[in-house]
């Protein structure tokens, strides 16, 4: 059976992870929560949920690294801590965590997996979101000649740890917003089955958004040019991979 954990990367983002804490508990399941360099304000709630929960461990980075340095810090550490699976949320609260067994179901049916969230937008989605990830979508489904990665920026999904840290060990990958999409897209070269998992997602008033849309666009822009040349390469074995699929 996969044992499984929780990675949470948070940068100032307090408030609503005590919220998403709380909506946790139910899982019994051990969660590491990746400060980013957050502000004292943020430091103080984590403080509290430190006494609160027992069920986590807050690993601080001294300084902002971006959500991918978080996430790669997480990974590594459930790493050594003996787990197989790693379930990545946000702490913003955007996520819908009652699908979270669904999310585990898949995996343990299908451990050697990469459990991506395909994300199911209300009316309250900004619009930019939507535009950004077509454009997204469309260039990992040329770099992977698949549209197996429904939703390559969505954060709510599930690593199989071996495989992903063999990835993260063997190529050097984002730091920022450009993570997500970067590791699914290298994950699908190296062999691992993708699933989506429908789950809704939100934005609640008054979230506070990370994204830059000037430097993150630009990093993930950068990103896929990369991809798309690095892809070109693999071109023969792709074609190959994809045939025997057929």
């Amino acid at each position: 059976m996969p044992r499984f954990c929780i990675i949470i990367p948070v940068y100032n983002h307090g408030r609503e992870l005590l919220q998403v804490l709380t909506q946790l508990v139910a899982y019994n399941l051990h969660c590491f929560i990746i400060n980013d360099g957050s502000g004292s304000e943020t430091n103080d709630y984590l403080d509290q949920a430190n006494k609160k929960f027992e069920w986590i461990t807050i690993i601080t980075l001294e300084k902002n690294g971006g959500k991918g340095a978080a996430v790669k810090a997480g990974l590594r550490f459930a790493y050594d801590q003996q787990y197989t699976h790693a379930l990545q949320i946000d702490a913003d609260g955007q996520h819908c965590l009652e699908d979270i067994q669904k999310f585990m179901d898949e995996s343990i049916k299908y451990p050697d997996a990469l459990v991506l969230g395909q994300p199911i937008f209300g009316k309250d989605v900004p619009q930019s979101r939507l535009i950004g990830r077509q454009i997204s979508r469309f260039w990992v489904w040329v770099e992977t000649i698949s549209k197996s990665i429904q939703d390559p920026l969505f954060g709510f999904r599930i690593y199989p740890l071996f495989r992903t840290i063999q990835v993260l060990d063997t190529n050097r990958t984002g730091n920022k917003m450009d993570f997500d999409p970067e590791i699914a897209v290298r994950l699908y070269w190296g062999n691992v089955i993708i699933r989506n998992i429908r789950t809704k997602v939100s934005y609640p008033d008054g979230s506070i958004s990370h994204f830059n849309m000037v430097e993150d666009n630009l990093l993930i822009s950068w990103m896929h040019t990369k991809l798309v040349f690095e892809m070109l390469f693999r071109l023969p074995i792709l074609l190959w991979n994809r045939i025997k699929k057929l």
